[in-house]
């Protein structure tokens, strides 16, 4: 479960980071709260989740869902470049987060 946990924290970190991006710099309100509170329900998550599990595993692959999910959609929604060596980049991130999955008891 806190596997599960931390994976729904890594979205909403992605979330949050498309809602900061649409906002235009905190100057549209709608999206400015989306953000704060898909923030806050972000890291709520996270610590729900370290109950269970180690801080730097937990902690690392969080940022890790955010961040290479954030670039993924940066890439579908904002028309960001997809060329093969930022692809391939993101792929050793994820492949990070599957390392640090595997190599940690449950939790």
């Amino acid at each position: 479960m806190p596997w599960l946990i931390l994976s729904v924290a890594g979205i909403f970190e992605v979330v949050w980071a498309l809602a900061m991006k649409a906002s235009d710099g905190f100057t549209r309100m709608g999206f400015a709260a989306l953000s704060l509170a898909a923030m806050a329900v972000s890291v709520g998550l996270l610590a729900w989740a370290l109950r269970s599990l180690p801080v730097g595993t937990g902690y690392a692959v969080w940022t890790g869902i955010g961040a290479a999910g954030t670039a993924v959609m940066g890439i579908l929604i904002f028309g960001e470049p997809a060329n093969l060596p930022r692809l391939f980049f993101l792929a050793l991130i994820l492949a990070g987060i599957l390392g640090l999955k595997l190599s940690t008891p449950a939790g």
